[in-house]
């Protein structure tokens, strides 16, 4: 599949789903529905089948149905056809402020009821604004499904009345926080702006960035609103979409209610075609205030999605650098050593589409010469033509990530309405598979040779200060708008809230909210538990949906395990796992991995080292015998090592450049204390993985991997007889040995302050972190300390939330909870990014909301949040991957069986008085410490008379 559209927000910033880039569901990673395909052989295109009923409203809404009752809940999405492609030149970012504003108020659901509702009923819900549309999602338990189109429906349709000059601006400092957050106060976050603006003429509707500019934002106004509503918000624009659990009968009288009286509207223009051609090519380059490492992009102007090019173009991008035998990893990698990767692919859009290749290069190379590798790897490529092996390879994998990217409803939902929106066809998605199962080594030749190869393009070269002469010789400086960081707050919202407006007409009793129907009912997933000879554990839950399987080695110890003098050890233990095996060079075990289509990736926490995959059920058996390879074979290759090791060293450097993981790492080490294993991040410092050694993992791996502190977890179409066949290789080959786990911690040093800041100069916001060490190791109270959060900090109708952000205006998200460690002390921590001239004022706000929350704290809060938590619970086991986390969690805080049951209980049975007790002893102000990353000159002199003591200055190490 090609489409690949850029996200400007997820408006709601606690919720899940649309993020980065929307996608064909069918395309993401993550379980189920009624479809079916047939075995896909070699090649062979997937017999896909989504079934869905689609029909028209008189009003000329389009609205489609998906029944899927394996989980008792519903999903609703809800797209329209405009995005920031319909905007007006000077009003830049006015789709995606719109999305925001459609959040605030309706005229029978009420200011900021929207929020409060889905958060009560336990759903989900969000928007997101891209080039070419706006979607809106909620996930809900099934009995709100007349609630949830009530909802919706009022926002349609009954929106208008309630906006106000006081709504407009106190939204737009909401969106223009999200947009320094997300762009300005990130590594290489104008790299896009750079490019649109260099590769569209201004004439283009792609010319601008979604999120638009500070000062198109600021310049909005009520007309500007009311216009974009009346314009383009009307129901024939727009295709509501509804999977799940219900009955088709019963959600047709629903919406005919709900959405069939709401007015037709002008039809709307379609956008044709409108790709763009450059003269000449075109080079520019940025100083990044942010980037530690110097980065080169190169984007060529292609096709518009569902081109018959952009097909053959997304094979191309794949074929140039995904894998170890891609050109790109060949020659920019291995042979030059100029990067520890780099990626290509093809991105279509509604009326355009560009192919950008981008090699984000070691510390201090010089992107002259990452340039000439790229075109190296390019002549490589065509010298070499296409590898039909791995052209083969990415076609098998399509069945499985087809699987994955409808495992859940609120995927299938979106490819619905996308493909109803864009193709014309909810059910487009098997002609967009056949369309790149089609794709020959001839027509990606050809498109390499019509796009890329000699052709023109827009190049950037951002690099660090004080490093200009990386950038590509001859590049001219690029035109970024930055805003200044002035001290002071900015001028408050002087206007007043109305409390009155205009009711529009209705047929039906709009004024009250649909009451629930009291059908929900949640069934916990049979758990079966068994353990091999060797004392390997396995946990498992059989479920038949998809023909999918999904598992996880977790190996105890992780980082805990490294010598103190080189953390960094596990991480690296875990890059050289896929580094090929003993009888398989990388190369091979890729290709052996991509045959059966499965995905199997190693990563390291703080306490494991785990392997996990995910494959067809058909193929479990082959994939676990190359897991059993991987597991008890390493190849441990001085040349992958050097490699890895070096990755690791960049990666490192680029999270010293990103503020939000500078404050999470600060605060880690502020907590435990500079002794403490858990001071210090996975990945290690520079210091300590410089000193790191082949032989040191060697080591590692000798001492520490045994079955006897391993776990295997499973989901999926897979018996436990099956499970128990596959593993018998395992359980014969891997001998237990005696691996000494470090001693829980139960205690740790206090901090020698309580106010920390790190100088990030010229920053756009501060990060600000809150809290302390408040959970300890086996805490028999976790199930409640999420309980007594809620209402504090847990999503977008939390305190936090709703002070910060919707009253204040001082951020785009805010939110706090309680973590828990097997092994140390967790922690209570309350974070948000804030605009950097009211940082003193949201440390401020936010110390009065930790010191006043207990005495506010209502046995309705309580109440509350019981039902939501509940719920909650039971809408969050639908994937796969949700399932082996659970077994995960069981097994690494030794829960038992019926966890979910005992949590529910635990929630249900809380007092008032108790959870009061709870706030007091684990929300506790006087213990609170906090850390700021952001702009010392301005910020820094102001905190000193907070009343948390002078503030102690360190170092972004």
């Amino acid at each position: 599949m090609n489409k690949r559209i850029k996200v400007a927000c997820l408006s709601m910033l606690l919720s899940s789903a649309v993020a980065g880039s929307f996608q064909p569901a069918w395309a993401q990673i993550s379980k189920k529905p009624a479809s079916k395909t047939t075995a896909n052989a070699k090649g062979a295109t997937p017999q896909f089948d989504l079934p869905f009923e689609k029909y028209k409203l008189p009003n000329g809404l389009e609205v489609v149905l998906h029944q899927d009752k394996s989980d008792p809940k519903v999903a609703v999405a809800i797209m329209y056809h405009v995005g920031s492609s319909r905007e007006k030149e000077g009003r830049t970012g006015f789709a995606h402020f719109f999305e925001h504003m459609l959040f605030q108020n309706s005229e029978n659901v009420g200011k900021g009821n929207f929020i409060k509702n889905v958060n009560q009923m336990g759903g989900t819900f969000n928007g997101g604004t891209f080039t070419d549309g706006t979607v809106y999602y909620e996930v809900v338990p099934k009995d709100a499904l007349e609630r949830i189109l009530w909802m919706e429906s009022d926002r349609m349709g009954f929106f208008i009345n309630t906006v106000s000059e006081w709504g407009l601006e106190n939204e737009k400092q909401v969106v223009k926080n999200e947009k320094r957050q997300r762009v300005d106060n990130q590594p290489y976050g104008h790299t896009n702006y750079v490019i649109l603006k260099n590769l569209y003429p201004s004439s283009h509707p792609y010319n601008w960035e979604v999120i638009g500019s500070l000062e198109d934002l600021q310049n909005a106004t009520l007309a500007d609103v009311k216009e974009f509503y009346e314009q383009w918000y009307g129901a024939s624009n727009a295709t509501l979409v509804l999977t799940g659990d219900f009955e088709s009968a019963d959600a047709k009288k629903l919406i005919a209610k709900y959405f069939g009286e709401l007015k037709t509207k002008p039809e709307v223009k379609k956008l044709t075609p409108q790709p763009v051609k450059l003269a000449t090519t075109k080079s520019v380059f940025h100083v990044d205030n942010f980037a530690n490492l110097p980065e080169l992009t190169m984007v060529y102007p292609t096709v518009e999605q569902y081109h018959k090019d952009s097909y053959a173009l997304s094979m191309l991008g794949s074929l140039l650098s995904d894998g170890k035998n891609s050109p790109f990893e060949r020659i920019i990698v291995e042979e030059k050593k100029l990067a520890p990767g780099a990626s290509a692919g093809q991105s279509s859009a509604e009326i355009a589409g560009t192919f950008r290749v981008r090699v984000r290069a070691f510390d201090k190379k010089d992107l002259d010469d990452v340039q000439a590798a790229v075109f190296a790897a390019f002549d490589k490529f065509e010298k070499d033509g296409v590898n039909e092996k791995e052209l083969e390879r990415l076609k098998i994998r399509q069945e499985t990530a087809l699987y994955n990217g409808i495992s859940s409803l609120l995927n299938k939902a979106f490819q619905l309405a996308q493909y109803n929106e864009f193709a014309g066809d909810p059910g487009f998605a098997k002609k967009d598979i056949a369309m790149t199962q089609a794709v020959t080594a001839q027509d990606i030749m050809n498109v390499y040779r019509k796009y890329i190869k000699g052709k023109p393009y827009v190049m950037t070269s951002f690099v660090p200060k004080g490093q200009e002469e990386l950038a590509v010789k001859g590049a001219v400086k690029a035109e970024v708008v930055e805003e200044k960081v002035v001290a002071g707050a900015e001028g408050a919202n002087t206007g007043t809230e109305p409390t009155t407006f205009a009711k529009t007409p209705s047929k039906i009793d709009r004024s009250k909210m649909p009451e629930l129907s009291n059908n929900f009912k949640f069934t916990p997933p049979a758990i079966w538990t068994s353990q091999l000879k060797n004392g390997l554990k396995v946990y498992g839950i059989e479920q038949n949906e998809l023909p999918l399987v999904q598992f996880s080695i977790q190996l105890k110890g992780g980082m805990q395990l490294d010598a103190p003098s080189k953390i960094g050890t596990a991480a690296l233990v875990d890059a050289m796992l896929m580094e090929g095996t003993k009888n398989k060079t990388p190369q091979q075990l890729e290709e052996a991995i991509g045959q059966l289509g499965a995905f199997i990736n190693v990563s390291s926490s703080s306490e494991n080292i785990t392997i996990s995959g995910n494959t067809l059920a058909r193929n479990f058996p082959q994939v676990m015998k190359l897991v059993e390879e991987i597991l008890l074979e390493p190849r441990w290759d001085e040349a992958a090592f050097a490699k890895a090791k070096q990755a690791a060293l960049t990666q490192i450097r680029q999270t010293q450049a990103n503020p939000m993981a500078v404050a999470s790492l600060a605060f880690n080490k502020v907590l435990y204390g500079d002794g403490s294993r858990f001071a210090y991040p996975t990945a290690g410092t520079t210091e300590t993985v410089q000193g790191i050694t082949l032989q040191d993992l060697k080591d590692y791996y000798q001492k520490n991997f045994s079955p006897s502190i391993a776990s295997f977890q499973v989901a999926g179409a897979v018996k436990q007889a099956e499970v128990a066949k596959a593993l018998a290789g395992l359980e014969q080959k891997w001998a237990a040995k005696n691996v000494a786990l470090p001693t829980p911690v139960t205690a740790t040093a206090k901090p020698a302050a309580r106010l920390y800041f790190i100088d990030q100069p010229e920053a756009k916001q501060s990060v600000i972190y809150a809290g302390y060490l408040a959970v300890p190791v086996g805490s028999p109270d976790y199930a409640a300390l999420q309980a007594i959060n809620h209402k504090l900090g847990a999503g977008s109708a939390s305190t936090l939330f709703n002070v910060l952000r919707l009253q204040k205006g001082y951020t785009y998200g805010a939110g706090s909870g309680f973590s828990r460690r097997p092994t140390a002390p967790g922690m209570f921590a309350a974070s948000s990014s804030v605009r950097t001239n009211v940082t003193k004022e949201s440390l401020q706000t936010l110390d009065e909301i930790l010191k006043t929350y207990g005495t506010s704290y209502t046995e309705q809060d309580l109440a509350t949040t019981k039902g939501a938590l509940i719920k909650e619970t039971a809408l969050n086991y639908e994937t796969l991957g949700s399932l082996v986390s659970l077994l995960e969690t069981i097994n690494t805080y030794n829960l038992p069986l019926d966890y979910l049951k005992q949590n529910e209980s635990a929630i249900q049975n809380l007092s008032y008085a108790q959870a009061k007790s709870l706030i007091n002893n684990y929300i506790d102000p006087n213990k609170m410490v906090y850390v700021v990353v952001g702009d010392a000159k301005t910020q820094l002199a102001g905190l000193k008379d907070l009343g948390l003591g002078e503030p102690v200055v360190l170092e972004n190490k």
